[in-house]
């Protein structure tokens, strides 16, 4: 690389330098986080040799925002330099430990310079990858925030309300739920839930969709909110339910864009080519397929082999040696919603024949469930590695044989 460009990002602007093959400042400018800012960027490249056939690499701090977006659409090589990595570089010229945008921007230039191939280059997915990673992380932001509402108004019943947890907790009903929402915010109080009629439960129940086992469930409902129960002291009792209606309808705004997401993130992925491949697997159902497919992307290129996507997914362990000391255990730097999904993943694919007997040898072996779990979906990665290389659909007989 002769010439190489570090980019110093903030908020707004941005510091730029270019370096040359020596080492040495050629140009430098702070731009703007905006189109003149972006055009006076590709304006610094044409004016130092940058063009289609040969276009100046770029490292940056972040793999996201507008910038790096259109830094990736004109086909130049876009660096993503973790800033901890940074730092560590920037030591190796100065112990004072100053710092400046400046300097840190020809830290990043120079990384380019000198340690280009042992960082990797942001991968070449296609624009359709690009789309469905957005809808599927903010899927999972969206389950991520959902249930961490859920615990909150959880742990508030536990307070003031215990027959509701009781009530709705049963199999596939929750907190969740469209039932347990619309009736807790019908009646967030005991008083209030004790007053509800058998008429007012069937109405409750079919407003949230229910169509099987009303009568049922509106007489278990009335019953449970009729049994003896201790109580909070009634203004007490009302402050609880006043939180809890707004814990509520934080809930369920949270469950509607969750399910608003998956819709979205689910027809997305069915456009996808490798839909069919990743569905074929046991346990990758559009909503788990569209998040893995987000976080490896389409790139066939991206992974040199299939241990480089176990490392990047934290399936494969990592060894720790000095001296007389070994030390082999699960990776903690790691890709976390790849690995969020791989657990998911991993479980739901015990209904197979292969999945499962792997996992029962690694429990026969000693391996905790998470362990086992891990093992699992470890090997399931390189099946999904070896059929998206080749564009074959899973086999379980092939993927795990007698003797693995």
């Amino acid at each position: 690389m002769s010439i190489t460009c570090g980019i110093d990002w903030a908020d707004n602007p941005h510091d730029v330098a270019l370096v040359d093959a020596d080492g040495r400042l050629i140009a430098k400018r702070r731009i703007s986080d905006d189109v003149a800012g972006w055009q006076a960027l590709l304006d610094l490249f044409t004016v130092h040799g940058d063009s289609a056939e040969d276009p100046i690499p770029v490292a940056i701090e972040t793999n996201r925002g507008l910038l790096v977006a259109c830094l990736r659409s004109t086909g130049r090589k876009v660096y993503a330099i973790n800033p901890l990595a940074v730092a560590r570089y920037r030591e190796r010229h100065t112990v004072a430990r100053s710092k400046s945008d400046h300097a840190d921007a020809m830290t990043l230039a120079n990384i380019l310079r000198v340690d280009a191939a042992v960082h990797r280059s942001l991968p070449a997915d296609s624009e359709l990858v690009q789309a469905i990673a957005v809808l599927a992380r903010a899927q999972q932001d969206a389950v991520w925030s959902r249930q961490q509402v859920a615990n909150q108004l959880r742990s508030l019943l536990r307070e003031f309300f215990p027959a509701a947890l009781s009530l709705f907790h049963v199999k596939n009903i929750g907190l969740t739920s469209r039932e347990a929402r619309t009736v807790l915010l019908a009646a967030p109080t005991p008083e209030a839930a004790a007053k509800l009629s058998l008429r007012q439960l069937h109405c409750l129940l079919r407003r949230a969709g229910r169509q099987r086992n009303i009568e049922s469930w509106a007489t278990r409902l009335q019953t449970g909110f009729g049994q003896p129960q201790l109580r909070q002291l009634p203004q007490v009792e009302a402050a609880f339910g006043h939180q809890a209606r707004a814990l509520l309808t934080q809930l369920d705004a949270a469950c509607r864009a969750a399910d608003e997401l998956a819709e979205a993130a689910s027809h997305a992925f069915q456009q996808h080519p490798d839909a069919v491949i990743i569905t074929s697997f046991p346990g990758l159902a559009d909503m788990t397929g569209a998040r893995v497919l987000a976080e490896i992307g389409d790139d066939r290129t991206r992974f040199r082999d299939a241990k480089s996507l176990k490392a990047y997914a934290g399936s494969a362990p990592i060894t720790r040696a000095s001296g007389r000391s070994l030390v082999v255990h699960h990776r903690k730097v790691k890709n976390q919603r790849l690995a969020a999904a791989g657990y998911i993943w991993a479980f739901a694919s015990l209904r197979a024949q292969g999945p499962r007997n792997h996992y029962d040898r690694r429990r026969n072996r000693g391996d905790r469930h998470s362990s086992a779990l891990r093992h699992t979906f470890n090997r399931m990665l390189g099946c999904l590695y070896h059929c998206l290389q080749n564009g074959t659909p899973y086999q379980d007989t092939a993927a795990f044989s007698a003797s693995a």
